[in-house]
């Protein structure tokens, strides 16, 4: 027989929550305002005393999915006060790429994508597809700014052809401002922007050579996103996944573009395979924190911890797409997994003096799941489908006529997979690490969710009122203080809408 049988039920983080727990009230004070409640929380491991190397405003990971998270979502993310990790299945050049892209935005200001006079418009216009890009800065072969070209200054038939001084605006008749002048300051870069009477703005050196460009609309993203995570240059903090196969590959180009924390990205994380990919990333690159994962239990947690992991992630089949467990038989509840893998790691702590945090990944439907992730042990919770249906995404939307009580009403949705199906497989011809010939994960759609920041102001609002009703003012505070009751079948129905008429 097996060597233990737990008969004990394991629960999904979703019976926790609207089924069976419920976070019960604690003494609120006239100090637990919504701006002074704490969201934020460690993403890396830090010894009693010190800081860790990166700290999130907002105690969310978006997923490293082909549908949730590129550059876009990742940027978002970051200015959100959370952090979004690109997704590994696609070519390292590629992966490599959005993280470049994310490292370019220097939290208003950016490092443009430059092109030469003798740049043909046709390169333009197919770099501006791929990459939504419709401002270009023209520089000579020494770096020096001499024009610019935008989407309004060529058709794209009748100029294809042309070179990009054909058609550019040469530097005359363009506004900049000199980095000795702006400083850095964003305040005096919008100023100066202002005066232009432009959208953007070059900035330059006193030798002519183009060091950032402003954006209007980026300058107003910054000054609306206080939580945003930058790093010491002042640019968005990004993460990215690796895998177990090509890590030797992967890692030193994700380095390379500027990753400021890898994501091992596996199901199963106490493994051969895992512990190499940490070593090497440890021995490697020591300076780069890698976050292991994923795992249910106690020894798993233990595994990654005494082999260097910065992080630990749990979750096991909870997802939403993840059909895991029902295909091997293998997994966890995500509710127990977070129970268990938390005091394992505040026995770690107590033992070693060394805090790694533990990361929920998978079993997010609305916003109150991740208040109760947090309350049941997780320092950070990570999401896909509750990211899916955002604008940021890379997938397509679609409008949909269906029959709501009883009529024809228009709903749009967005294609959302999961990374271990068919499809988020096809990049690779072998599989998703080249060794299963069968599907992890479905495909769906999900509910149109608009803007992410949009998204994100309700989510906030209803976790600070719910953390704050439960008594606590901080996600360390939900571990220490917060009581989870178990709901009965009649109080679930009591807690909802009962006995009532809804207006149609």
């Amino acid at each position: 027989m097996a060597k233990d049988i737990i008969e004990t039920p394991s629960r999904a983080l979703s019976e926790f929550e609207l089924h069976q727990f419920i976070l019960l009230p604690g003494y609120k004070t006239n100090e637990m305002t919504s701006d002074k409640t704490d969201l934020s929380a460690p993403l890396t491991k830090f010894r009693n005393g010190e800081q860790p190397k990166i700290k999130l405003n907002f105690a969310l990971l978006s997923a490293a999915m082909q549908s949730v998270t590129s550059d876009r979502m990742a940027i978002s993310m970051a200015q959100e006060g959370g952090l979004g990790v690109i997704f590994c299945s696609q070519p390292i050049n590629e992966q490599a790429n959005m993280v470049k892209d994310v490292k370019r935005r220097r939290a208003g200001f950016v490092i443009p994508h430059t092109v030469l006079p003798e740049t043909l418009i046709s390169e333009v216009i197919d770099f501006a597809d791929e990459r939504s890009y419709s401002t270009f800065p023209v520089v000579n072969e020494n770096g020096k700014l001499v024009g610019y070209i935008t989407k309004n200054d060529f058709d794209r038939k009748r100029h294809a052809h042309l070179k990009v001084g054909d058609r550019m605006l040469p530097i005359e008749r363009i506004s900049v401002a000199y980095d000795d002048e702006i400083n850095d300051d964003l305040i005096a870069a919008y100023e100066k922007l202002v005066e232009s009477h432009h959208g953007s703005l070059p900035i330059i050196t006193r030798d002519g050579k183009l060091k950032h460009i402003v954006f209007k609309k980026d300058i107003d993203h910054h000054l609306d996103n206080p939580m945003a995570v930058l790093d010491a240059e002042k640019r968005y903090v990004v993460g990215a996944a690796i895998n177990t196969s090509d890590y030797k590959q992967r890692v030193p180009a994700l380095t390379e573009a500027g990753v400021d924390v890898l994501f091992i990205d596996t199901s199963q994380g106490h493994t051969d395979y895992v512990k190499e990919a940490l070593q090497f990333v440890k021995k490697e690159f020591p300076d780069v924190p890698v976050v292991g994962g994923n795992v249910v239990t106690k020894e798993g947690f233990d595994f990654l911890a005494e082999n260097g992991a910065d992080a630990v992630k749990i979750g096991m089949g909870p997802g939403s797409i993840c059909i895991t467990q029902e295909q091997i038989g293998v997994g966890r509840g995500q509710g127990t997994s977070i129970i268990e893998v938390a005091k394992a790691r505040n026995e770690y702590y107590e033992k070693t003096g060394v805090y790694i945090p533990i990361i929920a990944d998978g079993g997010i439907r609305v916003a109150k799941d991740i208040t109760v992730a947090w309350a049941l042990g997780a320092d950070v919770v990570m999401a896909g489908k509750y990211f899916a249906g955002c604008d940021e995404t890379p997938t397509k939307t679609r409008t949909m006529a269906k029959i709501v009580d009883g009529k024809s009403i228009e709903v749009r949705e967005k294609s959302y997979w999961g990374e271990g199906s068919d499809k988020a497989k096809e990049w690779m011809a072998a599989g998703r690490y080249g060794q299963n010939d069968f599907p992890e994960g479905v495909e769906a759609w999900v509910a149109y969710s608009g803007a992410l920041k949009n998204h994100l102001a309700q989510a906030k609002a209803m976790i600070k009122d719910g953390m704050r009703k439960a008594g606590c003012s901080s996600i360390a505070e939900l571990h220490e203080k917060s009581v989870l009751q178990v709901l009965s079948a009649g109080s679930i129905t009591e807690g909802g809408v009962h006995d009532v008429t809804l207006h149609n």
